[in-house]
């Protein structure tokens, strides 16, 4: 059965969304992990090459306390240590590109009205 949503609790729904998905770096960490990728730590920092070591470290942590990305670790020396996405970290991924596409909406709609990005 489909939740019935009032104001009030799609704004605390949103509002709880959100609080998992603040901070700079997570969404970018997400569309690199989209589609099943495991990727190691390295190959993130290379991926976004402004992020800090300790940022990364500390968004990677964060989401996976809340259950959006899971940590692989292989027992092998050297250690192994991958990231991926959850199942439902990988859910996600039609709503941020609902939001992409949305966002692309705003060029349209500003070329349509005449308008610059710089209006």
């Amino acid at each position: 059965m489909e939740k019935e949503w009032t104001a009030t609790t799609a704004a605390n729904g949103v509002e709880q969304a959100l609080k998992i998905l603040e901070g700079k770096w997570k969404l970018v960490i997400l569309f690199h992990l989209f589609g099943g990728n495991l990727l190691r730590f390295s190959d993130l920092e290379r991926a976004i090459p402004a992020i800090t070591q300790k940022m990364l470290i500390q968004q990677l942590r964060q989401m996976e306390a809340d259950g959006v990305v899971r940590r692989i670790v292989h027992h092998q020396v050297p250690p192994k240590v991958e990231y991926g996405l959850t199942d439902w970290g990988q859910a996600l991924c039609p709503a941020l590109d609902a939001l992409l596409k949305w966002a692309d909406l705003r060029e349209k709609h500003r070329e349509g009205d005449g308008l610059t990005a710089s209006s």
